[in-house]
């Protein structure tokens, strides 16, 4: 039985890694900033031994000095799981929760002596295409938002901490292998549910671009396997993606193979000029659906082969068959319309 601290514990991965972990017979301490509910992805409550209250940009997680001496000396690892995801922030934003979380996540598990296991994000790899492999080094530069940019650096941050760790990172995180499922639609979710809608109708792609999506099972699965296998892991980086980057043309595919939504036109970046879109488009694109623009232009082939060797996780197929159960989930939970939007409704979407 380990004894866990983990960050984030509130959000999409942080609460099915919590329900996991607990479910494994280990006891997980959960800090959370203002959502105090640590929920699986199906929604059930996690039984965590003590919720903290905290804040991964304070110095100490914004603990009282007494706290802070009491958690880091009863905890035998740390997972750092909190982090912003929006595209949509400045500099600062991404330096005081991502970057600086990291610092402090280094300082909490220096001070308790313990392991560190930090959550990134595959695409710390940049504008990179091919085969990006799990020990290549970080880029300097190339990264397409300040999200990544960020993530790099907080990766940069730990491993110069001297703190033993291990990083993960997952690609796109998406809904459950076998249903689709997923507790929160946010990120990626709001930039596909404008296009499905036809509320944006127009996306700049690359030919040969391609979209690593994986399923959130595989991601927090493989997460408790490295927190197990932490003596092992200490020193690596481990991707949890699918490995089986699906084409952006089949992507949109799938969309166009359910009658009330909208396939994308998809124009190559060269010749795409955001200034020509009608003006509720427009604004919707660089809104929301423009932040995301760059997935659909790269082609990374992530390699996982560290992370296969340690955990023995093989993310589950993701082609066709996945992209339709991830869509009916949608549909099903109102997410998505059953029926076609009306024009009324497309013309006067909010904006």
């Amino acid at each position: 039985m380990l004894k866990i601290f983990l960050t984030g514990a509130a959000g999409l991965i942080g609460g099915e890694v919590a329900a996991r972990l607990i479910a494994a017979g280990h006891q997980v301490t959960a800090l959370v900033h203002s959502n105090r509910e640590i929920r699986s992805n199906r929604g059930t409550a996690a039984a965590v031994t003590e919720i903290v209250a905290g804040d991964v940009a304070q110095p100490r997680f914004g603990l009282d000095k007494p706290s802070f001496a009491r958690l880091t000396a009863d905890h035998d690892l740390l997972i750092h799981c909190a982090a912003t995801v929006r595209f949509d922030l400045d500099d600062a934003a991404y330096a005081a929760t991502n970057i600086g979380g990291a610092a402090h996540a280094a300082e909490f598990a220096h001070h308790g002596d313990m392991s560190l296991l930090h959550v990134s994000t595959a695409y710390v790899c940049g504008a990179r295409d091919g085969v990006i492999r799990e020990n290549d080094p970080l880029p300097e530069n190339g990264f397409k938002n300040g999200y990544e940019k960020s993530k790099a650096a907080a990766e940069r941050l730990i491993r110069a901490s001297g703190v033993p760790c291990a990083i993960a990172r997952p690609s796109i995180v998406v809904g459950e292998s076998v249903s689709g499922a997923i507790r929160q639609f946010d990120t990626t979710y709001a930039a596909f549910k404008l296009i499905a809608e036809g509320r944006v109708r127009h996306m700049p792609a690359r030919s040969g671009a391609t979209l690593d999506f994986v399923p959130l099972d595989h991601v927090a699965g493989g997460l408790v396997q490295i927190a197990q296998s932490m003596p092992d892991a200490v020193g690596g980086t481990f991707h949890l993606v699918s490995g089986q980057p699906i084409p952006v043309e089949d992507f949109t595919a799938a969309i166009a193979a359910f009658p009330q939504f909208h396939c994308p036109a998809l124009v190559e970046p060269e010749a795409f000029d955001p200034a020509l879109l009608p003006p509720l488009e427009r604004r919707l694109y660089k809104r929301v659906a423009g932040l995301y623009a760059s997935y659909f232009q790269r082609n990374p082939h992530f390699d996982a082969r560290a992370a296969r060797e340690l955990t023995g996780c093989i993310c589950p197929q993701t082609g066709a068959a996945y992209l339709h159960r991830l869509i009916s989930y949608c549909i099903d939970t109102g997410f998505l319309p059953a029926a076609a939007i009306s024009e009324y409704e497309d013309i006067h979407a909010p904006a």
